[in-house]
């Protein structure tokens, strides 16, 4: 059955990226700057938010501490957005799904790739801006960080499906988990360095979406990747993404009686 899903996606991989590619079209219909506005609008946060932290933490290098908030809050953006639209997924299109003879993995897909572009979309006009404070940046994301956003992308395919049918059988998941998120950013050194934790620095250690954020995150700033503990989690990744779709297998018949 995961052969089949695989076959499926890559046969109707035009189609599902071609509907995403709408969508972020018709979200900057009318505007003179189109998808800049979300680099544009990450710069704004990056630099209020490392304006306003860095003074609170008495930050001595403001242009290194700038480029850590900065890939740290645009990875999680990807992150968290995935996750949070994740519970609603089929409901918004329970239409389609009860209609149309149409896999519903095929939304799937599509909200993935969505996400997929909201973040290039993100990451080059900030990552270009943070070349100029500092050029190795561009060889360390060249050489060192494809693992690590091989691993970014595969979790945010196989976690926030998870999410969605577990919401999709409890509604009140859609409740919990924006109040989840917003705890594991707060647990999550994305505002302030690991150091600042203290004795509470084994938090991370458990937090394993934080874990995909810092190892990008690292490799792109420090061009340093470890490879043991990048495995492990692609991996786990990989265990996670095999699971989710047999579980989805055994969910899809149902799917039009639940949504």
């Amino acid at each position: 059955m995961l052969f089949n899903n695989l076959k499926f996606a890559f046969k109707t991989r035009r189609a599902w990226w071609y509907t995403a590619t709408s969508r972020s079209r018709a979200r900057f219909a009318r505007t003179t700057l189109g998808s800049f506005w979300l680099g544009f609008a990450n710069l704004l946060s990056i630099a209020t938010l490392g304006i306003v932290y860095g003074t609170v933490f008495s930050v001595s290098d403001f242009r290194s501490y700038f480029i850590y908030l900065g890939v740290g809050l645009v990875i999680w953006n990807t992150i968290s957005a995935s996750i949070a639209n994740s519970p609603q997924l089929f409901a918004h299109n329970s239409s389609n799904i009860k209609n149309m003879n149409l896999k519903p993995l095929f939304y799937t897909f599509e909200e993935w790739s969505f996400q997929l572009q909201t973040f290039i979309q993100s990451f080059v006009l900030v990552f270009f801006v943070f070349l100029f404070l500092k050029f190795s940046l561009l060889s360390n994301f060249l050489l060192y960080s494809w693992i690590p956003l091989l691993n970014l992308f595969i979790f945010i395919y196989w976690f926030p499906l998870m999410v969605c049918l577990i919401s999709v059988r409890f509604s009140d998941i859609a409740q919990l988990v924006p109040i989840v998120l917003q705890l594991v950013f707060l647990t999550s050194p994305i505002l302030y360095r690991k150091e600042s934790l203290g004795e509470l620095a084994w938090i991370t250690n458990i937090n394993f979406i934080y874990k995909i954020l810092d190892s990008l995150r690292l490799t792109i700033l420090e061009g340093y990747i470890n490879y043991q503990d990048s495995i492990v989690i692609l991996i786990f990744n990989l265990i996670g993404l095999v699971l989710t779709i047999q579980y989805f297998d055994r969910e899809s018949k149902r799917l039009p009686f639940l949504v």
